[in-house]
């Protein structure tokens, strides 16, 4: 094969990551939003499309960094083990989507190198590690938050914020639940556009840092429009019933995590921290303590009332639906990682390498 057909085969197969990577963070972006009812699919797909690119542009290079440059020598990062470790990484990408899940793309991306890094006998456990830690402790942070929040302080910020019962109240709520999903959006193009472009630009031969992120964040919105829907259908209808002020608190958490650790050049999961602050939030609601007269004991409450906490129990919190997602993150990136594995593994048995 020339190095030109496979220069388009690499860009080819970074585009088809990105547009993965797109459709999945969408999901985590704008899937609050969308099902909480304040904005539609289309609109949603549109605003990640717009705010990705920007973020990409602007923090992206900082990630791209560590993950082209410091997870292994950029020197084995040739024309074609950049392409086999985004091959790889998009069939990750493309299982955790076909079963709408939004996965971590990070997770998948940075294994896929770590794969290729293992079996080369090559990769900087220490910056592996580093990065590792930062993944568990994103995820502790982001769920507890939402726990903490849900349980003790979720009812009177509904109660303070009111969006349902003044249409400016309401209104005010909606711009500024768009307003934190762009925001959102910008952390996810700051820190998954080096899912797609990084193997490419740590080489320093394939393609220029900037020309990289740019194609990055563009296929990234179109992702957001070709898959996008459906993983905006599973965060926001599948896991808990989101209110406006459940969209707002979930977004909050995630894009402030998010923001900070992309501009630490840390790839981290925009998709696991989102989502378990979405489980967090709804678990805390669900096991929040009754509010109660001091006279009244939870037994002697109207059989109503004792009904709809019941209700309220079972329906915030979506338990098959999260294990679904759970598992899908620890297999498509053991998948990914397996396999550029196995495929650099054998490389090197043979000879190739």
């Amino acid at each position: 094969m020339t190095e030109l057909a496979l220069l388009s085969l690499g860009l080819l197969t970074a585009v088809f990551v990105a547009i993965n990577v797109g459709g999945s963070s969408t999901g985590v972006c704008f899937g609050p939003a969308v099902g909480s009812g304040v904005v539609s699919m289309r609109a949603a797909s549109a605003l990640m499309a717009f705010f990705a690119l920007i973020g990409g542009v602007v923090v992206g290079p900082n990630v791209v960094e560590t993950m082209g440059r410091d997870l292994v020598p950029p020197s084995e990062f040739t024309l074609a083990a950049a392409t086999a470790v985004l091959l790889f990484t998009g069939i990750g990408l493309a299982l955790s989507n076909y079963l709408r899940i939004s996965a971590s793309t990070s997770q998948i991306a940075v294994v896929a190198i770590a794969g290729m890094g293992v079996a080369l006998n090559v990769l900087d456990w220490g910056i592996f590690g580093f990065i590792l830690t930062w993944w568990i402790l994103s995820a502790i942070i982001a769920f507890w938050i939402s726990v903490v929040v849900g349980r003790y302080f979720y009812d009177r910020l509904v109660s303070v914020l009111d969006f349902g019962d003044d249409g400016d109240k309401s209104a005010f709520g909606e711009y500024l639940v768009i307003g934190v999903g762009c925001y959102m959006a910008f952390s996810a193009g700051a820190s998954n556009v080096a899912n797609a472009v990084a193997p490419l630009v740590g080489g320093g031969e394939s393609i220029a840092m900037v020309p990289a992120v740019v194609m990055g964040g563009v296929a990234i919105g179109v992702g957001a429009f070709v898959i996008g829907p459906r993983t905006m259908d599973t965060v926001g209808n599948k896991i808990t019933d989101l209110s406006l002020e459940a969209a707002l608190v979930v977004e909050l958490v995630a894009g402030t995590i998010i923001t900070l650790l992309s501009l630490a050049g840390i790839p981290a999961s925009l998709a696991i921290v989102a989502t378990l602050s979405v489980i967090g939030l709804g678990w805390g609601r669900a096991t929040r303590r009754v509010p109660v007269r001091s006279d009244v004991a939870v037994g002697e409450l109207p059989q109503e009332e004792r009904a709809k906490i019941r209700e309220d129990r079972l329906n915030m919190y979506d338990l098959g639906t999260s294990r679904r997602i759970v598992a899908t993150w620890i297999i498509a990136p053991v998948l990914a990682g397996s396999l550029a594995f196995a495929a650099f593994g054998a490389a090197v048995y043979v000879g190739l390498i």
